[in-house]
């Protein structure tokens, strides 16, 4: 059932291979603070669609089972890769040089990002796919649409906007992180071809690179949180709103279903109801229109409907519309998992 839609949604950068996976989990199990006090770890959610949840497995395996789909989900990884150079140098500018041992981590995160943007490029033009700009919503799009830009202005509150920034960055990474095994899983499960084998070792150049982004973003937020307990609050605040706008962005791109366009609406409000009081209403009436007639949800659903029909006009019957129409059997989830532990003092967590 995946097959006709999933392609438009897997399009970010991910990082991640079965090797390293353990050390992953590790990390992930390592909360922030010390002994004495616990912090809020907070993780991505699944896919909650009209068949149920569906996990990265879930998604990925439908994904390598169809090449159009695998490629176009490739290009994305490309697009992203390509995207974060921009987005991560702009974060640079905004910074102006301080503090500098940050500057520095990105500026090394800026160049792994090039470098991955570059294999990804050569992958696919070996292999004949367009590097043109992928079809579909894009998660990119969507979560920088998302960000509250007015609430963090660098001039005001220096800390805060680090705060933000770096929370930010690593919810995308954890994200990735999930997508990117599941990637690699599911391309060990497939006869090993020479363009799978391609495909596997370029996402496995690409990893231990984009661990180590995880682990500098984990570092960072906990030196932040052991300033004080103002900047303790600061991060467990914008943890929690960051990984509810990244699920909302996530959700975007992989629900073209009826109903969609109110489920992004209940995912806007749950963003806002991670900020202050007085922030809520300029941030809801700033988004919500464009939340409300989602014209890059009509894009894709037309371009999709399009390109299932092309393929297999009965699957179109069949498959394509009983899921569109699905999706008024789908409930808001609404509820962001957490989980508090403690963690040695000398150790970083997520």
């Amino acid at each position: 059932m995946l097959g006709n839609f999933s392609y438009f949604a897997l399009k970010f950068g991910v990082f991640r291979i079965l090797k390293v996976e353990l050390i992953f989990i590790k990390t992930l199990q390592k909360a922030h603070s010390t002994p004495h006090i616990a912090m809020t770890v907070v993780y991505p959610r699944k896919l909650q669609s009209s068949i149920g949840a569906l996990s990265a497995r879930d998604v990925l395996k439908q994904v390598v089972g169809d090449r159009e789909i695998h490629m176009i989900t490739l290009n994305r990884y490309r697009y992203s890769e390509q995207r974060s150079c921009k987005d991560l140098t702009d974060l640079v500018e905004q910074l102006d040089g301080t503090p500098p041992t940050l500057v520095k981590e990105l500026s090394r995160h800026i160049s792994d990002e090039a470098r991955h943007a570059m294999w990804l490029t050569d992958l696919l033009v070996d292999l004949g796919v367009s590097v043109g700009t992928p079809p579909g919503s894009s998660y990119i799009q969507e979560f920088e649409r998302l960000l509250d830009h007015e609430n963090n202005l660098p001039d005001e509150d220096k800390d805060s906007f680090v705060i933000s920034s770096l929370a930010a960055i690593n919810v995308t990474e954890k994200r990735g992180c999930e997508y990117f095994s599941a990637h690699i899983y599911a391309l060990k499960q497939l006869p090993q071809t020479d363009e799978t084998v391609k495909v596997r070792e370029t996402i496995e150049r690409i990893l231990p690179e984009e661990a180590g982004h995880v682990r500098w973003g984990n570092r960072w937020l906990a030196q932040m949180a052991d300033k004080s307990p103002e900047h303790r609050q600061k991060v467990e605040t914008a943890k929690q709103k960051y990984a509810a706008i990244e699920q909302a962005a996530f959700e975007s791109g992989m629900d073209i279903t009826l109903g969609a366009e109110l489920r992004r609406v209940g995912s806007l409000l749950d963003i806002a109801n991670t900020m202050p009081l007085w922030q809520r209403p300029q941030y809801l009436m700033e988004r919500l229109p464009q939340t409300l007639l989602a014209p890059d949800l009509q894009r894709s659903r037309v371009d999709i409907a399009q390109r299932a029909w092309q393929r297999d006009p009965q699957a179109f019957m069949e498959r394509f519309v009983p899921m569109f129409l699905g999706g008024l059997n789908r409930k808001q989830t609404t509820q962001m998992p957490t989980r508090t532990k403690a963690k040695k003092a000398d150790k970083v967590g997520v």
